[in-house]
């Protein structure tokens, strides 16, 4: 875009516009990667939560089950299994019952 004295306005032009422009960028590149962890243990909760409600358990009780019994899954895990393989989550289920 040119301004009637030949000037160009935008962020690419103006280094120090550029400059804070990136700033930004990277501060929410920083928040966001955590933003990005919190937001899929909530998926992976979620889904292990209406897996477990099939087989009659809640999901406090699941995971305190298999704190109890030294299952050493994580919740990626735990959501993968109910996702892809339902019976072997029915297995880990039936482990902690």
């Amino acid at each position: 875009m040119q301004h009637a004295k030949g000037f160009r306005w935008g962020r690419k032009n103006k280094e120090k516009a550029a400059r804070q422009a990136l700033m930004k960028a990277w501060s929410y590149a920083f928040r966001d990667r955590r933003t990005k962890k919190r937001n899929f243990r909530m998926l992976w909760n979620i889904q292990i939560n209406a897996a477990v409600r099939e087989e009659g358990l809640s999901y406090s009780d699941f995971i305190h089950a298999l704190k109890q019994k030294n299952v050493a899954l994580d919740r990626k895990v735990l959501a993968q299994l109910a996702q892809e393989e339902p019976a072997a989550f029915k297995e880990v289920v039936n482990q902690t019952k």
